[in-house]
This record gives C-alpha cells, structure tokens and sequence, in this order.
C-alpha cells in the first residue's frame, strides 16, 4: 500500500515539473495571460513648402490658402491653416472651425507674438526642446461663443514665423444639461503642441 502512495505522489510531482518547465520555456505562455498590445499609432501626414515643413494627425483639413485679418483687413497675414476633424467637436461645446496655423509676416522687425493679435499684450519669452519662442494670448466673447488664441513667434526666424493656436467654444452654462459634454481642452492642446513641436524651418 505504502508503494502504490509513493508511487501517486511521484507521478503528481513530475506532472508538476512537467507543467512548470512548459509554462518558462522561451514563446510559451499560459493560455490565461493575457497579451498586451501595443497602442494604435495616429495616423499623421506632413505639409511641407520650400521653407518649412509641419507634421500633423491625417484627419485634419489643411487650407493653404488661408489669411488671417482680425489683425489688419488691408494688411492680411498668410498662412496654413490645419482645422480640426468635426468627430473631436461633435457631442462637446467645441466649433469645428478651431484650428492651428502656420503663418509668416515678411516684413516683421522684430519676430514677436504679440504682432498677430489684434489686442494690446505683452508677449513672454519661452524655450522648449532648445527653441526660443515668444508668446503672446488673447480671449474674447460674444452671443454666447468663447475665442481663444495662442500664438507661438519663433523668435529670430526670417521671415518671422509663427504658429497659431484658434479655439472656439461655446459657453457649457448655455446648453441643457446633460446635452453636450465639456471639450477635453488638454487634449487638444496636446495634438495643437505636438505639431508645433514638428515645424522645421527649411531655410
């Protein structure tokens, strides 16, 4: 009887070594483990003139044709304007007319934000990833919408270049509660700075 014990016990315990040096040999896994996987990858494509090149998500609309002339209407700014995709806006307090542009002023003395607003600021000094910008914000308001702009001027480049950041929204307390959801501002700001970050003057 003692035999046949021993006997069960030296089956179970090679079965259990059998099991455990399957489990750790290299390309093996438990068929309970889950497998991570890798995070899907944003599609993205590049705009690229004789002085610049800008990557930017592929499901945005670019308009090379754009001018911005809230600043001067006699005097437009040139540009490139990449607006956002109408699936980020739709559902949320976010327009679907925000957007980020590229634009340059020639004739600018000194290359500073506060030359592509309309509005009396001050811009400030900021240096990220090794390259100097100045900064200059303005906000408005009216019926019910909300303006916000950021502009980028890199500092010392010729033609003075600058990157525009344009969001509007209107305002949550106006909607039904419950009828749309508040836009993910940090998010957005995040893909806007992601193709600040890929500008790369060409000359």
């Amino acid at each position: 009887m003692s035999k046949y014990i021993v006997g069960v016990i030296v089956v179970i315990v090679v079965a259990a070594a059998a099991v455990f040096v399957w489990k750790t040999l290299p390309g093996t896994a438990s068929p309970s483990t889950p497998t991570p996987s890798s995070p899907t990858a944003v599609a993205t494509s590049t705009y690229a003139t004789s002085t610049f090149s800008v990557v930017y998500p592929a499901d945005y609309t670019v308009d090379d044709q754009y001018t911005y002339t809230q600043v001067n209407p006699k005097k437009p700014i040139s540009g490139v304007k990449f607006t956002i995709p109408l699936t980020i806006a739709t559902g949320t307090d976010l327009s679907s007319d925000s957007y980020v542009s590229v634009e340059w002023l020639p004739r600018a003395k000194n290359c500073t934000g506060d030359i592509y607003l309309a509005d009396n600021v001050k811009p400030q000094t900021l240096t990220e990833g090794g390259v100097e910008y100045s900064v200059a914000t303005s906000s408005g308001a009216g019926a019910g919408n909300r303006y916000e702009e950021q502009v980028y001027a890199l500092a010392g480049s010729s033609p003075c270049t600058a990157l525009r950041y344009f969001i509007h929204y209107a305002a949550i307390e106006n909607f039904p509660a419950g009828a749309v959801q508040e836009f993910d501002r940090a998010a957005l700001i995040s893909d806007f700075d992601k193709i600040r970050q890929s500008l790369v003057l060409t000359r």
